[in-house]
This record gives C-alpha cells, structure tokens and sequence, in this order.
C-alpha cells in the first residue's frame, strides 16, 4: 500500500461541512478528500429548505434556540442549541460574502419564511427551493482558489488508521482501484447520513453511514443511532432516490390530503406545520390504511409552481405530473440522521485526533428530532469552527497499527438491508419489526463480516430495540408513551489491543 504524510488536516467529505471546515484551516494546508466530484452525491447539495437563522428584527437566537430545543424532544443540549444559533447570523452573512446568492427583500435584507416547528419565519433561501446547491456551488469555487486546500475527488474512506495509543492517525483511501494510506496530524470525518440504508430515501443512495460505523470501529463514541428522521413529502414516483417536495411548500399553505379530499391533519390553517415526525407519521398512517397521501398545492402556490419553487415543479415533470393541476403523491422519505458520531461544538470526538462535523456527527443540537433548515446551518457554523481547531492538532508520534479494510456488500445483499430497514426500521417501529430487521443483519455479518452498512444498520437498529419508549423521531407502537426523563443512548466498542502483527513500520 503506497503512504504518503500530510503535514495538515485530512478532510474526509466534500459537502457543506467538510468545504466549511477547509476554508476555515487555512492557512494550514488541509486535503480534502470526496468519493465523488465536488457538487455530486452529498445531501447538502439537494437541501431545499435553506439555512435557519434569526435574521429579522422580530427574531432573536433566543428563540431560534427554544424552538431547536421544543423540537427535539428533551434530548438537545442547550449549550449547543444556544453557540449554533448564536452563530447563525454571522454565518448566512459568512455564506454570502462568498458568493451564496440568498434571496433578499426590497430593501436589501435577507428574505426569510416560515417552516414547521418554528415560531418565527427565519430560513434564509435561494430561489425558493434551490438553497443547498447554489450554496454549496459558491464553497467550492472558494476552495478551488483557496491556495491552502488540495482537493482529492473519487476517493472513498475505506479505512482509519491509528496508532498504538488508539490515536487516529490517517485515513486509507481508494481511488481509481489504488489504495493510499494517508498520515495527517487531524482527521475530519464529514461523510455525510446514512438515509442510503433506507430503500424510500430522499438522500444520495451511497450514504451508508460508513464514517460512523468506521469511527465505532476505531472506538469513538455513538450518540443516539436510532434517532432518524423521515421526510413526510417525499414525492412518491417510484424514483430512488425519491425527488423531495420541500417543507415551504406547506408554508406557503399547501395542504396534505387523502385521495378523497380530506385533511390528514385536520382542517385547522397551520395543521401541517406541526414537527416533521408528527407529520410523517399521519402520512405513514393514511398510506397504511389504503387512503393514500397528496401533497395539494393547487391553490396555494398554483401558477407560481415554475418560478418560486423551481426543483420541486421539474421533478413533478420529469415523472408526467404538473402540481399546477395535480396533487403531488409522497410518502415518509428518510431523510436526516440526528444520531452520529458523539462530537462537541469545535468537532472533537471521544478518540484523540479524530473531529467529525456535519450529518455524521451527533453535537446535541437535533436531539430526537431535527428542526428544519437546523441542518446547513449546523455544517456551516460548526464546519467554521471544526476546521479552525483540526488545523491546530499536530498529530501524533506513536507506531501505526495496519489498518483493515471492510469487505464490500453484494449489491443484492445492500437492497435487501434497505427494504428491510425501511420496512421494520422506519417511520413506525415494533419489537417484531426490529427483531426481523436483526436477523437480516445478522446473517448479513456471517456473509460479509465487518461490512460497514450491515454495522451502521446495527448500531441505528440496536439503539431502537434499546429504546422502549417514543421520542421525536422514533416511534414504537408497543411503546407508545415517552418516558418522563429523557436519556440518550450512548455506544462505545472497545478498541482492540495492538499485536505485533497489526504493527506498520513507519
């Protein structure tokens, strides 16, 4: 295996976390490494909400706090929840001065609606619906003129290497069939969910939680696993990845109905902006009992479908359906992991020489349920603030073990994990679902031992069996009720003894 030495951060991911993180290790040379080209395959760049911040007069971090919190069910940290949205306003100014064309109102502030779960209209957005990429696009056209930033696409983590302290000195990387281990005095795992485990998926399909089945393998903490969150419209056209009808669209007064009309959530104006598992669960119901799920945005956005929400009426076309004059079909999509790799503000984990940031990573801001439009703003601001304190470690000295590399999934073996997961791990969860689910994973570990899905489903699959209660995004039908005093799940495996043999000459 060829190695090379990196005198600077190594980031593994190259979507709005990880891109913030290099721009913010300057000038400290920093390689980042992503397994596809810059703008392809990472959930960031199909994010259609925007990012959430407190930006007007009538709003105040405060509150964005409060809501983030009432959100996530009793399992936020509230010294988190205030540092990210104490950053927010600093970081959508951040995003503009590098090029994010947000949409500004008359006078020149930042335009701002109104989604779900929140108590003032805050999402900062581009073109109504196209915020993550056009985002994302201004990052990297600041990272390919960033002098200090080396960028590596097509390279896909296969391994971590650490040392005889457990200290994680490098990454193994595969590109065009080679493997490369490379040594860095940090490693930032920004390597984005694990929505690929699900067959109805809003997200890339190659997002396996594999950085977070790698950092439990090396011995790092795992916060919450079970928490996922399921998007209530995905629109349902048989696509996989399936297309996603975003949030604003219900702020703008869209409702959600059956197939004969009827409300799913009743009648009341703001139904459909309660908390996104809330409604999820009444679309997952009304599916369930043959009634069917619709997203009706005739009336309230109508002719103005092409120009306000310009993604969401293209992938209404492509599939033979005009919202204009049709309700749009959807069903729960998983959507967003809040659970990950236990990480503080600045991105540390349990395991010297190890950050990770972004949807891997589990800082306690989501809790059990994810605000919406919480997601790019958490990459973003703690994107910043991982990347400033990755380029201050200055590595390690101590003898490399000989990293182990995963063996790969039969494409057959990955479908039947994702039908699985989203049959017995989904939207609604029981003891007979979860315990189906397990034992596909089971004899899944005899095929392929050690394989990097079949542990991330595990982890998110254990941790529900775990969990005899509802909360946020996870909901048991045997266990109904939510317990009085909130816990988190938190997994450790315990990192093996080096031998002789897992011993590499430096």
């Amino acid at each position: 295996m060829n190695r090379i030495r990196h005198d600077g951060p190594l980031i593994i991911g190259g979507g709005l976390a990880g891109l913030s993180a290099a721009l913010e290790a300057g000038p400290r040379p920093t390689l980042v490494v992503t397994p596809a080209p810059l703008l392809q395959a990472c959930s960031s760049a199909w994010a259609q909400g925007g990012v959430a911040a407190a930006l007007s007069v009538q709003d105040d971090p405060a509150l964005h706090a409060a809501d983030t919190a009432a959100a996530g069910a009793g399992l936020v940290d509230p010294s988190a929840a205030r540092a990210l949205t104490e950053d927010g306003k600093q970081t959508v100014e951040w995003l503009a001065s590098l090029g994010a064309p947000f949409d500004r109102a008359a006078d020149g502030a930042f335009a701002v609606s109104l989604e779900a779960a929140h108590s003032r209209a805050r999402v900062a957005r581009v073109g109504g619906d196209g915020a993550g990429r056009a985002i994302l696009s201004a990052l990297v056209a600041s990272v390919r003129a960033a002098p200090h930033v080396e960028v590596w696409e097509n390279g896909r983590l296969r391994a971590l290497v650490q040392d005889d302290t457990g200290r994680v000195r490098g990454a193994v990387i595969e590109r065009d069939g080679r493997l490369t281990e490379v040594l860095a005095t940090a490693v930032v795992l920004a390597t984005g969910g694990a929505g690929g485990l699900y067959a109805r998926t809003t997200t890339p399909a190659a997002l396996l939680g594999e950085g977070m089945a790698l950092a439990y393998r090396a011995g790092a903490e795992i916060l919450d696993p079970e928490f996922v969150q399921f998007h209530p419209t995905a629109i349902d056209v048989g696509l996989d990845p399936m297309p996603l009808a975003t949030e604003a669209l219900r702020g703008e007064g869209s409702r959600l109905i059956d197939a004969g009309g009827r409300f799913l959530l009743g009648e009341a104006p703001d139904a459909d902006l309660k908390a996104r598992d809330i409604v999820a669960r009444a679309v997952h119901s009304a599916r369930a009992e043959g009634r069917g799920a619709y997203l009706d945005a005739r009336t309230a956005v109508g002719d103005k479908f092409p120009h306000e929400f310009p993604a969401v009426f293209a992938a209404c076309m492509r599939a033979g359906l005009d919202p204009r004059e049709t309700p749009i079909p959807v069903a729960p999509g998983a959507h967003y992991h809040m659970g990950g790799i236990a990480a503080g503000l600045n991105g540390r984990t349990s395991l010297p020489g190890l950050f990770a940031v972004g949807e891997c990573a589990a800082t306690g801001v989501h809790g059990a349920n994810r605000l919406a439009s919480n997601s790019l703003l958490e990459a973003a601001a703690f994107g910043r603030r991982t990347g400033r304190a990755a380029a201050e470690e200055i590595g390690g000295e101590g003898e490399t073990r000989k990293a182990s590399i995963a063996p790969e999934l039969t494409p057959e073996a990955l479908t039947a994990l994702r039908v699985s997961m989203s049959d017995n791990v989904g939207v609604v969860r029981d003891a007979d679902g979860l315990a189906r689910a397990m034992v596909l994973i089971e004899r899944l570990e005899q095929e392929a031992r050690g394989a990097l899905p079949v542990l991330a489903a595990r982890l998110i699959t254990g941790a529900a069996l775990g969990r005899r209660e509802s909360r946020g995004g996870h909901y048991r039908t045997d266990y109904p009720n939510t317990d009085a005093a909130p816990r988190h799940t938190r997994l450790r495996r315990e990192p093996e003894m080096p031998t002789p043999d897992m011993m590499a000459a430096e």
